[in-house]
């Protein structure tokens, strides 16, 4: 008997269960080549448009391809929040999240309950979490030791990724950018441009802020002591914008009366702008030429059209605010900086705003050779200053290249002797889930992972905690001569979130599709 309506279709029991585990496993395979120093990228091509993106963050890939299984979709997801709240680590989470299902699939097969395993899995990440605290080391007393700690934080996320070539010099460039937001995590502070033509390792850090945009024709290139204000107002006020509105006149007279007096209202608002007191203008909508040429002659400098988030970000930097009216000059906040000059970066001219009020901004001018490259390097960047700005917060550091994987794994096993019944089972198998990670590293790389990863085991287990797999040379290596240093807190994100979400999957027994309900259904309608 069908108690369903129509457009309705139900799984039950063990089909929804390998629905769902085929649907994340699959997701994790399909990002897990992206893992580590030597995973590859992968080219994402729009069906619809021409655009195309080379890219290797697990997020973007992830966030950028439609999937219809539900299972798919909580992974997507668990890499988002990665994204979000530590900016970088999404590949991991997904592949760990992956492997833990792809071992509850095998427990299932063993007749084991999905609730044991759940229990089991539970029981172990916690173990896992407590090995990784005890593994963390905080050098924020220390300056210089904590400003390498940063560095190699960088240099070990950015080493996935496109700018790896050059990442002892982004590395640098990141952690002086962060350094600058003294503590804040606030990324708007420090803005990314990215200018075609030139390589990466053209790229720089400007101290100021930098702004898209050329001042007006005639004035000086150069200010002084800058007050600015910032504004978002229509300069053409006088305009008549009702749609279908229309002027008659009798005489051409009359139209020069219309002008003068068009000509008379803007001058007002810029006589009322003059009051201001000061000599830099940043509008967010279009300026004009007459207004223009009345800041000249005033000795007031003007930039027009500066985009939103420019005139934003500027204000944010300035100290100032951005105004729609002008009655008020005693209460209007304005921006403060040092100076203001034009320069050129590649062939294009900019202004740049030097010892801006909030001292902490930044800009960094990203160069190379097509959008794609530029687009790419753009999130590589934005993934190490988003994992540095947490680290300036959360400022505990663990090792990577597996040795952290490994070292939880060793006391995951150590909690399953101490369980009895079927849980250990599910215990050693988020274990083998840990060891995954390290395995993929290898794989990728292109080396023996078995017998890698059997010598990184037997070292940590002979006491050898801070062992790992050094990449370059498929050997074993002590992690922290190489300067291979994650973030605690991405760890633990990554441990935490691929335990949930594996924990949410192993739930379900039952998949209901249904079409969404329309208004005429449940309305006497059949």
């Amino acid at each position: 008997m069908n108690i369903f309506g129509d457009q309705v279709t139900e799984e039950k029991g063990e089909n929804a269960r390998l629905s769902s585990f085929v649907g994340a496993i699959a997701v994790g395979d399909l990002v897990k080549s992206t893992l580590g120093p030597k995973g590859m990228d992968k080219l994402l091509q729009s069906m619809s448009s021409a655009e195309s993106m080379v890219t290797n963050d697990g997020a973007t890939i992830l966030k950028s391809i439609p999937f219809d299984n539900p299972a798919a979709k909580v992974l997507v997801n668990i890499a988002k929040v990665q994204d979000d709240q530590v900016g970088d680590g999404t590949t991991s989470v997904t592949v760990l999240a992956s492997e833990l299902l792809r071992e509850a699939e095998k427990l299932i097969d063993q007749k084991i309950h999905p609730q044991t395993i759940i229990e089991g899995y539970r029981i172990a990440s916690k173990a896992a979490l407590a090995q990784l605290v005890s593994l963390a080391v905080d050098n924020s007393d220390d300056s210089a030791k904590f400003r390498a700690d940063l560095v190699n934080i960088a240099k070990t996320t950015l080493s996935s990724k496109i700018l790896s070539q050059d990442r002892d010099y982004f590395a640098n460039l990141a952690v002086d950018a962060v350094l600058r937001l003294k503590g804040s995590t606030n990324l708007d502070h420090i803005q990314i441009i990215k200018k075609a033509g030139g390589k990466l390792s053209d790229s720089f850090l400007d101290e100021g802020f930098i702004l898209d945009k050329r001042f007006g024709v005639g004035q000086p290139k150069r200010i002084e002591n800058a007050k600015i204000l910032i504004a978002n107002t229509p300069m053409d006020t006088d305009k008549v914008k009702i749609f279908g509105a229309k002027f008659k006149v009798d005489s051409t007279s009359k139209l020069a009366q219309l002008e003068t007096a068009e000509r008379q209202k803007m001058k007002g608002k810029v006589e009322k702008i003059e009051k201001f007191g000061i000599n830099c203008f940043v509008n967010r909508q279009l300026i004009y030429d007459w207004p223009e040429q009345l800041f000249t002659d005033a000795g007031i400098n003007s930039i027009e059209h500066a985009d939103f988030d420019g005139v934003e970000r500027l204000a944010l930097v300035t100290g100032g605010e951005v105004v729609s009216s002008f009655d008020d000059p005693e209460n209007a906040i304005l921006g403060h900086c040092k100076s203001i000059e034009e320069i050129i970066i590649g062939e294009d001219v900019m202004t740049k705003f030097t010892g801006t009020a909030a001292g902490k901004a930044g800009t960094i001018v990203l160069r190379g050779s097509t959008e794609q490259v530029l687009d790419e390097a753009e999130r590589s960047l934005h993934d190490a200053l988003s994992v540095l700005t947490q680290a300036t917060k959360e400022t505990r550091t663990v090792l990577g290249g597996g040795c952290s994987e490994m070292n939880m794994s060793k006391a995951v096993e150590q909690a399953a002797q101490n369980e009895s019944g079927k849980k250990s089972l599910a215990i050693e198998a988020y274990g083998r889930a840990l060891r995954q990670l390290p395995t993929i590293l290898c794989d990728n790389a292109g080396f023996d992972s078995s017998e890698l990863v059997s010598k990184l085991r037997s070292s940590i287990y002979n006491g050898l905690t801070s062992s790992g797999l050094d990449l370059e040379h498929g050997t074993i290596a002590d992690m922290r001569d190489l300067g291979v240093v994650e973030s605690y807190k991405l760890k633990k994100a990554v441990v935490s979130s691929a335990s949930e979400a594996a924990e949410v999957l192993l739930r379900v027994d039952n998949i209901i599709r249904a079409k969404p309900r329309t208004a005429d259904r449940g309305r006497g309608h059949p």
